[in-house]
């Protein structure tokens, strides 16, 4: 097998972004075959033994990437501290120890990706890579105009501003508006943020789409793995 760098071979197998795994080689935590790496050493990982703080890693980790339809009520987070439901109750029978990718608050629901593969976790949340998320998003009372061009125009959000976003009425009734809200960004609450400001109620809020992967019929609560080609649509190029 031709040899690899090895914070991507970290990365792949599940113990760091490759950002943080290159942190981890400056910090002369990494060692192949017992010396230490530098930024930009290689490796085969069928080959030769790779430690972090003196720990052997497995670089023969099966991936697993997951679509899970996260109910509302459930936190995603891996434990918490205040006992409240977690999203790692729903995918227990995954034989790995698998990460959300972002988050979704503990009202919101709809789609959330879950991996144990470093590489992927970080191409799909890297601000660089600009990927979209598409949220449906039930509000009180009826929208006007001029919070609609509120909402798609950017606004400034514990002190940053945000990018605009694309906004679309789906349905509106005399006392609420369902809208169409997308978004590249993923900070803390954004959309819930975005809505108050401009003087709306979120009375509901389901992600059913991050790029060209959709949530489609999968029911709250249930999971599925990804197939190669819904992978692929997250892929990053080598530099």
């Amino acid at each position: 097998m031709k040899k690899i760098r090895v914070q991507k071979i970290l990365s792949e197998s599940g113990v760091a972004s490759r950002r943080k795994a290159e942190d981890m080689i400056k910090n002369k935590a990494v060692c192949i075959n017992k010396k230490v790496a530098r930024i930009g050493d290689k490796a085969d990982p069928n080959v030769d033994k790779i430690f972090v703080n003196g720990r052997l890693i497995d670089c023969n980790v099966k991936k697993h990437y997951i679509m899970l339809h996260k109910p509302r009520g459930y936190v995603s987070t891996t434990k918490d501290e205040l006992g409240r439901k977690c999203v790692m109750h729903l995918v227990s029978d995954i034989p790995a120890k698998i990460y959300p990718i972002g988050r979704l608050d503990k009202d919101s629901e709809g789609l959330l990706l879950m991996t144990n593969d470093g590489e992927f976790l970080n191409a799909v949340i890297h601000p660089a890579n600009s990927i979209e998320k598409k949220y449906r998003v039930t509000v009180k009372p009826k929208v006007t105009e001029e919070q609609l061009v509120a909402l798609s125009s950017g606004m400034t959000i514990d002190g940053y501003k945000t990018e605009p976003a694309k906004v679309t009425v789906l349905k509106s009734a005399e006392d609420r508006t369902v809208l169409e809200i997308i978004i590249k960004e993923g900070r803390n609450r954004q959309i819930r943020k975005m809505c108050e400001q401009a003087g709306l109620n979120v009375a509901r809020l389901k992600r059913v789409a991050i790029g060209q992967l959709k949530l489609g019929m999968l029911a709250p609560g249930k999971w599925r793995n990804l197939s190669i080609q819904e992978i692929k649509l997250f892929a990053k190029k080598e530099k």
